[in-house]
């Protein structure tokens, strides 16, 4: 039965299903006749892999983010990165940089944070003369810090896949996600020195107190949120339907930016997007199942258990791998089909679990910029109206910062683990 969970799926893939289609035919061509298992089987698994509570904050996140990208925090975000930026040489690509940080705090979705921050940023980019292909793979690139600064819904995938918990995943991210934001920066500053921008105005205390004081409800999104977190006022499930109270009153009765339309058409896309993401975690986790039962997935881990891989090998053969997977694979699919292989044999390994997710995590964010399938690229597509012929070549110098900015997270776990000891 081996080959058939191997090859059909691949066979599937090359001939256009949709990625859920694929695991959920895989599996019932297996139950059907390699197995006395009954098919009905299939159903149950999958209600049972959604039969999770954590679950419930991957829709209220998606919903918090998309309605205070649209009630006016986004625009109050930059203008207060912009007033501490002041004239420094590329001060807007880095205020769109910084942008994509504070609002990946608020937002749980990599895609969200590319046309929030994009729709405001590409405008000023390309008007101030940086070129399309700098400009998109700036935008589609910084996008993916959002899977790694909590909250994120890589992470709570992740940790209800292999049962790590949720909240030591969030403050782990932080550091490695600043790193990420570290190397970009680094390339920015020397991309603005080569073409000779000379920055945009003076720093000026006087506009920076009047940004923080126009955007302090934007600016307390994420303190509220993941501050309640960590003192343990909340859980993270119930972190995210705090950030949708917060959304709404903020958006809608402080800023008066959001109309009952808007909140509408939020939740609408909210539950769009949580129907793509449930019911590949629904596919994936009877596709997990049926591994194990199987024995597939215990012998693949035996085999490489037995190889007595040091650490930092398993580690590279991981990066590799998932930054092949990445390509070809959105975030919620990887993690929900090999992390519940991989962790066993990370923790075999003598990796720290936590340590090891940030590493999961971090690969797939680059993978959402990374052709010829990233998410983030096609969004930015649709919200630039910018060929993949400029797109493409405008990503590669991020790609090769994001996987010098993977080898540092890699193999310094410090950078993960460090803050643990803090909470």
């Amino acid at each position: 039965m081996g080959w058939v969970l191997s090859v059909l799926p691949v066979a599937l893939l090359v001939a256009g299903f949709p990625f859920f289609l694929v695991l959920l035919a895989t599996v019932i061509v297996a139950l059907a006749f390699f197995t006395s298992v009954p098919t009905t089987a299939a159903h149950q698994v999958m209600f049972g892999a959604l039969d999770k509570y954590a679950l419930l904050a991957v829709p209220f996140f998606i919903f918090a983010g998309d309605l205070l990208g649209r009630g006016g925090v986004s625009i109050r975000i930059v203008r207060w990165v912009q007033a501490i930026i002041g004239r420094v040489r590329g001060s807007l690509p880095f205020t769109s940089l910084g942008t994509a940080v504070v609002f990946s705090a608020i937002s749980g979705s990599t895609a969200a944070t590319v046309a929030a921050v994009g729709g405001l940023t590409y405008k000023g980019l390309r008007e101030k003369g940086y070129s399309e292909k700098f400009a998109t793979g700036l935008l589609i690139a910084a996008g993916a810090i959002d899977n790694l600064i909590p909250p994120s819904i890589g992470f709570i995938l992740y940790g209800i896949a292999t049962e790590t918990s949720i909240v030591k995943l969030f403050a782990a991210g932080a550091i490695p996600g600043l790193v990420l934001a570290a190397f970009f920066a680094v390339y920015i500053y020397r991309h603005a020195v080569v073409t000779g921008d000379q920055g945009g105005p003076p720093f000026r205390m006087r506009e920076l107190v009047d940004a923080t004081r126009d955007g302090f409800w934007a600016l307390a999104a994420p303190v509220a949120v993941l501050g309640g977190i960590y003192v343990g006022i909340f859980s993270p499930t119930e972190a995210a339907g705090v950030a949708c109270v917060y959304a709404i009153l903020v958006s809608g009765l402080l800023y008066r930016e959001a109309s009952l339309k808007d909140v509408f058409d939020s939740a609408s896309r909210s539950m769009y997007l949580t129907a793509q993401i449930f019911i590949i975690l629904a596919c994936a986790g009877v596709y997990s199942w049926l591994l194990t039962v199987s024995g597939v997935g215990p012998s693949i881990i035996a085999w490489i258990t037995d190889l007595n891989l040091a650490p930092w090998t398993f580690l590279l053969s991981v990066n590799i791998l998932l930054l092949l997977v990445g390509m070809v694979l959105d975030t919620a699919s990887a993690i929900l089909i090999l992390t519940p292989l991989l962790a066993p044999m990370a923790k075999a390994a003598g990796i720290d679990p936590i340590h090891f997710g940030v590493v999961v995590i971090m690969n797939l964010s680059i993978g959402t910029f990374t052709p010829p399938f990233g998410i983030n690229i096609f969004v930015g597509q649709a919200v630039f109206k910018a060929p993949l012929s400029s797109i493409y070549p405008g990503l590669v110098p991020f790609i090769l910062c994001a996987i010098a900015a993977l080898a540092v997270v890699t193999y310094i776990p410090q950078l993960s683990l460090w803050i643990l000891r803090l909470i």
